[in-house]
């Protein structure tokens, strides 16, 4: 019953990474990636001789980091929330509205975007903007609106997913805890802060652990589509991800981009065991008391 998943994984997670010797190669088609010529660390010595790779790293650490911080903090509000609605019918409908966005394609979402944001058309320059008395403004090529911009975007996108995920944590939690303490006084505030919150942070430490491991891994369609690939702005939209897929297709470096590749790829795994060593020294010291 294993050897399916068994294969499958061999096949897409190991097989792929014979191509690691790309990232020390100068790959020439003609002759093959076998026979092509073993430049040693050279690509890593010119990606790393850039600026690109200074701002490639910022933005994809620092992004995914307030992503992570946000998207759990309004997550954990909203499945609050949402446990509270007594009504059944009600609360069915505000989950759906939260999750739906997680399910829409980026692609849709950066014409969603763009239909706030074109300068000749956009609902912000040609209808909010004018009544503040404010100038249009060319979202697409001035950079600095743009961490704001794909903050929203991440948090209305994948709040939803999270929410449904701490929400089946706080309904699986005993109502004894809820009675007991409603016989003791504490009110509704009292309720979450002492018993709900501490009950699902095994689950927060779960999700965000998770989320660590990936922090070197950016979504690409957020820093590519919502953008729509302006060069304006890749001071605050270019990530690992999007770096590797320009230099890919548009430059054609294939060794540089399978650098790029694998420098994020070790940096993540490293980020994968310091974050689980956290993990378990806290809870070593919280079995101590």
């Amino acid at each position: 019953m294993m050897l399916p998943g068994i294969i499958y994984l061999l096949l897409n997670n190991y097989l792929p990474m014979l191509g690691l010797v790309i990232a020390f190669k100068d790959v020439n088609y003609s002759v093959g990636i076998l026979a092509s010529d073993w430049v040693g660390f050279q690509n890593f010595k010119y990606l790393f001789s850039t600026r690109d790779a200074f701002i490639i790293t910022r933005n994809t650490i620092l992004y995914n980091g307030l992503f992570i911080v946000l998207n759990t903090i309004f997550a954990v509000a909203a499945a609050i929330m949402l446990n509270e609605i007594k009504n059944k019918f009600a609360a069915r409908f505000y989950q759906s509205a939260i999750l739906l966005p997680f399910l829409i394609s980026m692609v849709i979402v950066s014409y969603l975007a763009n239909a706030f944001l074109s300068t000749e058309v956009g609902f912000l320059n040609k209808t909010v903007l004018p009544l503040l008395g404010i100038e249009d403004i060319s979202w697409y090529t001035e950079a600095s609106y743009w961490p704001y911009i794909l903050t929203f975007v991440s948090t209305w996108k994948g709040v939803g997913f999270l929410c449904v995920i701490y929400l089946a944590a706080i309904v699986g939690i005993d109502e004894e805890y809820f009675e007991a303490a409603t016989l003791d006084g504490a009110n509704k505030w009292q309720q979450i802060r002492f018993i709900t919150i501490p009950l699902i942070m095994p689950i927060v430490i779960m999700m965000t652990l998770l989320a660590i491991g990936k922090i070197f891994y950016s979504d690409f369609g957020l820093f590519f589509q919502v953008p729509m690939n302006s060069g304006a702005i890749y001071d605050t939209t270019n990530v690992i991800d999007t770096y590797v897929y320009r230099g890919l297709i548009q430059l054609g470096d294939i060794g540089m981009s399978a650098a790029a590749g694998l420098y994020q790829s070790i940096v993540g795994f490293i980020l994968v065991l310091l974050s689980n060593w956290a993990v378990r020294v806290r809870s070593k010291d919280n079995a101590l008391f």
